[in-house]
């Protein structure tokens, strides 16, 4: 899996100021915890490199990343201590092309229509947008995107808990950067349960699993009919199609038996592909006969092969 996909599949970054070295053990042990082994450690003090190499040692399974990188100096000290990929505040085309030159993944920031068109002449489809917030959010994220629909963004500045949905949402953002998961002083206080608490709430919001609908087997179409009638007298109105009946787009009546022993479960989610990722930690694996992708080749459907309690689970963006 190439390194992109790997953080489109996270789908967040937490991005790190630390200045004491000695945290970097701690703080990578925490955040792998919280369901993020993911970070982006800022070239902004002098723990920085350091810190990127103890990380990288003690949990190779930890994918590090240089940030607030501003010249090609710093960007070799940080491939040299381990880092992985490149970020930048801006755009600074020397260090692009000596990251291009040493196949290192490097995001620069970009906040407008020309540095995106350089961005792109210099053969980069993927970018910081930042300060995200500051500039626009996601409503200028969709209006670059417009003339630019092949670039997606790894968005920073601004962004919480509070308003990480709008940003997950988002089918021109790749991931979401923040430093709301390990602030300084929780880095310095060695608040690690915090850490690993605000990286699970994070892990949660960012796929913003909700109930679509709730399935139920029917025997055939005239059980289905009975079914409907049940559940009418709550107020539910049926909505007969040909191989199901909806009764207020919440429930599904299959007109014979469907998936899962009893019916299925559907949940909506923001981005399929990175909701199949995350869940395949806890065993689900997908059922291929089911995907439905969209003309980018996202998936916006599929089963998985595993049942919970007799009923089938599926994903629908």
């Amino acid at each position: 899996m190439d390194l992109e996909k790997t953080i489109e599949n996270l789908g967040l970054v937490p991005v790190i100021v630390i200045n004491n070295a000695d945290k970097a053990e701690g703080l990578a042990k925490a955040l792998i915890d919280g369901g993020i082994p993911c970070a982006e450690v800022t070239f902004r003090t002098a723990a920085a490199a350091e810190a990127i190499q103890r990380m990288v040692k003690a949990y190779p399974q930890i994918l590090v990343g240089a940030g607030t990188v501003l010249n090609v100096e710093q960007a070799k000290k940080a491939v040299e201590c381990g880092a992985k990929f490149v970020v930048s505040p801006g755009l600074d085309e020397d260090t692009v092309r000596w990251c291009q030159a040493n196949n290192v993944p490097v995001y620069p920031g970009v906040c407008s229509a020309s540095e995106v068109q350089r961005a792109l002449n210099l053969g980069l489809k993927v970018l910081k947008f930042f300060p995200a917030e500051a500039n626009g959010g996601v409503p200028m994220i969709n209006n670059l995107c417009g003339p630019f629909p092949q670039v997606r963004f790894m968005t920073t500045g601004g962004i919480s808990t509070s308003n990480l949905a709008e940003y997950a949402a988002c089918p021109h953002v790749l991931a979401i950067g923040g430093s709301w998961m390990a602030k300084a002083d929780m880095i310095e206080n060695e608040c690690w349960d915090q850490i690993t608490e605000l990286c699970r709430q994070a892990v949660c919001a960012v796929h913003g699993f909700t109930l679509a609908h709730f399935g139920i087997n029917a025997e055939n179409p005239e059980h289905a009919e009975v079914l409907a009638k049940g559940l009418s007298v709550f107020g539910l109105n049926p909505d007969v199609g040909r191989s199901s009946t909806f009764m207020n787009k919440d429930i599904e009546i299959m007109h014979q038996n469907g998936r899962g022993v009893h019916g299925h479960l559907g949940f909506r989610t923001y981005n399929v592909d990175r909701a199949v990722a995350y869940l395949s930690q806890f065993g689900f694996t997908v059922n291929e006969s089911t995907v439905k992708k969209d003309a980018k080749g996202r998936m916006t459907f599929c089963y998985f092969n595993e049942q919970i309690g007799g009923f089938a689970i599926h994903l629908v963006k």
